[in-house]
């Protein structure tokens, strides 16, 4: 299967709409649920050429299947934090996310130069903690009850990969 990755656009907004919003997908997505398409609209104006982040739509064998990118793109610290929401339920499984995950890090390290590639993951989500660590990003700690949940507080996982540490699959 062939994936690729590119920048997200406005057409792209029904799609992440409904993907967001597919109770298979949000349980450990952090979003005011439902999502509204008008809402999403404002938002993209509102980030459309930002340098400071990265927003980017996974495609298999030429089918939008979720989102992916890089938030607080920090060029003095030479950091950035990673996202990513697989939202074809069909394709989940099937090794999109490894191959957009590594894109992904591609981009950071080598186009961005990035030094580290972070995030943060629930100590629930299994399937993505095995994603993270596939790919080379290290577990680096718990941050206890970091953040309110469908209204409870979490703990997540801190994970995180060096430019140092990246080998390139």
């Amino acid at each position: 299967m062939l994936v690729t990755i590119r920048k997200f656009e406005r057409d792209d907004i029904p799609k992440k709409v409904e993907w967001i919003n597919n109770p298979e997908n949000n349980q450990f997505l952090h979003y005011d649920i439902p999502l509204e398409v008008e809402k999403t609209r404002k938002w993209f104006d509102n980030n459309v050429g930002r340098s400071d982040r990265y927003d980017a739509v996974i495609v298999a064998d030429g089918v939008p299947c979720g989102t992916i990118g890089l938030l607080c793109i920090d060029q003095k610290n030479s950091k950035a934090e990673f996202y990513i929401a697989m939202g074809e339920t069909n394709l989940k499984g099937k090794g999109v996310s490894t191959k957009a995950t590594r894109l992904v890090l591609d981009y950071g390290f080598c186009e961005l130069g990035l030094n580290r590639i972070y995030l943060f993951t629930e100590t629930e989500n299994i399937p993505a903690q095995k994603l993270f660590e596939k790919v080379g990003f290290i577990k680096e700690g718990c941050v206890r009850q970091d953040i309110i949940s469908h209204g409870q507080f979490v703990d997540r996982f801190a994970y995180g990969i060096c430019r140092s540490d990246y080998k390139k699959v």
